[in-house]
């Protein structure tokens, strides 16, 4: 995927996020957790995206 296909993704996802949090009115904690919510999707899409999830998917912790 093109670089700036990724920022446009991003930049859509922020302003989507941004609009949501200000237009929509609910609790602050329904709204603490959809920012995180989005984020964690938007780093595993972005981890995908860029080839570097493969990395963390089978990472193991030995003793």
């Amino acid at each position: 995927m093109p670089l700036l296909n990724i920022v446009m993704v991003l930049i859509i996802v922020g302003v989507a996020l941004h609009l949501i949090n200000r237009n929509i009115p609910m609790a602050s904690s329904i709204k603490s957790i959809l920012n995180v919510v989005v984020v964690v999707v938007v780093c595993v899409w972005l981890l995908q995206t860029t080839g570097l999830w493969n990395g963390v998917s089978t990472f193991r912790l030995h003793r």
